[in-house]
């Protein structure tokens, strides 16, 4: 009974120190969010004549033109000098099988892979033709080296000019002890694998999509990455990277291994073994791709917000601009106008822009407003910046993401990655609002924009609307709609959950522009600065 007191009172004196540090903050994180103004700014980015939205298309000129234009009228300034765009050379490449399809020859029968139904390829390489002789293909179970974890699937084999074979996500979705159990780390991704294999001198990688371990269907795959391809160009030209790269389909993956003389099952479960060793499958192709490529400039967009005493440091608020474009029609549909996913982003970092310049109170550290391109061909637009940054790095305390911020329904609860300081500032305006703070330590995730500044140290701040619904039964995005063309805008949509993560985030970078304090990573968290 006297514990039970003594923690109801600490919780009661911490409760009512968040209330008094609220009630003392200044009116600007009492004014109202604009819905009106976020729905019409969805509405513009997510029509038709936005044509998706798809970077080095003449669409890309039309999204940058209008947020660049929402900046100048807002009176923000170009972040770049004397203009709101940063230049991002891509490749654009789209890459087809000659005669469309290509034979994997195994020991107990050959394995045809036909595009788009079987496999999705592409390519970083600005070859116009990419050739294999008798290239032989090898199983590396999840394709992983995590010394941390005292896993290296490339141990013992040599993977040069060769074409490995990957299971999707890590060891730990199958096994609880392993890894971060079901909470996948960054060695689950499709992008780690690539990377990880272009390091081993690969030739090729193809990842075997499987809907649960992926978290989507191949239907979202096919639409992805079907054609027009994007990739920043390194200082290497690129040359240091696979020749291809790409999915198969879990049932024909399962129909080549069966040819080398395995079944998926076993070399699943051999797979989460640790101390698996990969090998052979002593299968081999003769590959014929035919790529259609070019090179263009996209563009991510940036205004600044000049601060007081503390200018010279930044607060960050982040949302790619860019979506699928034209693409293969789905029930006479070709235009994937991407409107939670992501003009619902860029319309909140707008909405909060205009709230910051509509004060008339100037905060002590500066506000970059920045939209960046290319997300969905692997955060290209933010990793670029990282490495090209328009404000120091160092001097940039946190950043703030949005990705798919609508619809949502409005919760009594904020779900926090609580994984560095911030989580301080995010509880004070969680409160403000009267909602629940719930920290968990599941980490921040790797499918957005924020993973380009954890890698390089910055902090991050991820919040989202609870489980606990004000109204029950409400719902957020519908079924089925990630990445086709049915994630469309709808004036129906319950943007509640929207307006309310929209007052609390931008409480939280007006908190955090406004303090003293700088925003640091907590000592368990993987990311450190550099």
């Amino acid at each position: 009974m006297r514990k039970s007191f003594l923690f109801c009172a600490a919780v009661l004196t911490i409760s009512l120190e968040l209330s008094a540090q609220w009630q003392n903050q200044p009116e600007p994180l009492k004014v109202a969010v604009d819905e009106t103004t976020f729905r019409e700014h969805v509405r513009v980015l997510a029509s038709d004549e936005y044509g998706g939205r798809k970077p080095l298309t003449p669409y890309e000129q039309k999204t940058i033109d209008y947020i660049a234009g929402e900046f100048k009228k807002l009176g923000l300034q170009p972040a770049g000098g004397d203009s709101y765009f940063q230049e991002v050379p891509l490749v654009d490449a789209t890459v087809k099988a000659k005669g469309g399809k290509f034979v994997v020859k195994g020991p107990k029968g050959s394995t045809t892979l036909r595009d788009f139904d079987d496999d999705i390829i592409w390519t970083a390489r600005k070859d116009l033709r990419i050739g294999l002789k008798n290239a032989e293909f090898v199983f590396v179970g999840f394709g992983i080296n995590a010394p941390e974890f005292g896993w290296n699937d490339y141990e013992g084999i040599d993977v040069k000019g060769k074409v490995v074979v990957a299971l999707v996500n890590d060891p730990g979705y199958y096994d609880q002890t392993l890894f971060k159990g079901r909470q996948m780390t960054y060695y689950g991704r499709w992008i780690y694998k690539f990377e990880e294999a272009s390091r081993q001198g690969a030739a090729g990688i193809l990842v075997v999509h499987d809907d649960r371990p992926a978290s989507y269907g191949w239907n979202v795959v096919q639409a992805s990455w079907w054609e027009h391809n994007l990739e920043l160009i390194n200082d290497k030209d690129n040359r240091d990277l696979v020749l291809f790269k790409g999915w198969v389909t879990r049932p024909k993956a399962t129909e080549l291994f069966e040819n080398a003389g395995y079944t998926y099952e076993e070399l699943l479960t051999r797979a989460q073994k640790k101390g698996f060793r990969s090998f052979s499958l002593q299968s081999k192709a003769n590959i014929d791709f035919v790529n259609d490529v070019s090179v263009g400039i996209s563009h991510n967009v940036a205004a600044v917000l000049p601060g007081t005493d503390l200018k010279d440091e930044y607060v960050i608020y982040n949302a790619h601009w860019d979506h699928f474009g034209i693409g293969k029609p789905i029930d006479g549909d070709s235009i994937y106008n991407g409107a939670s996913d992501n003009a619902s982003g860029v319309a909140t970092i707008l909405t909060i822009a205009k709230k910051f310049a509509e004060l008339g109170v100037k905060p002590r550290r500066s506000i970059l407003f920045l939209g960046v391109t290319a997300e969905e061909a692997v955060l290209l637009g933010s990793q670029h910046y990282v490495t090209h940054p328009l404000v120091p790095l160092e001097k940039t305390v946190a950043v703030l993401n949005y990705d798919g911020t609508a619809p949502a329904p409005a919760t009594y609860d904020v779900i926090h990655h609580a994984e560095n300081t911030a989580d301080k500032f995010v509880r004070i305006a969680a409160e403000g609002q009267g909602r629940t703070y719930v920290p968990v330590k599941s980490g921040t995730g790797y499918r957005s924009d924020h993973f380009s500044f954890n890698r390089v140290g910055v902090p991050t701040i991820v919040t989202r609307g609870g489980r606990s619904q004000v109204k029950e039964g409400a719902r957020g995005r519908k079924p089925g709609t990630y990445h086709q063309p049915s994630d469309e805008y709808s004036e129906d949509w319950d943007v509640a959950g929207t307006v309310q993560n929209i007052g609390l985030t931008f409480s939280i970078g007006w908190l955090i522009a406004n303090t003293d304090e700088t925003v640091e990573w907590y000592p368990d968290a993987p990311y450190r600065r550099k």
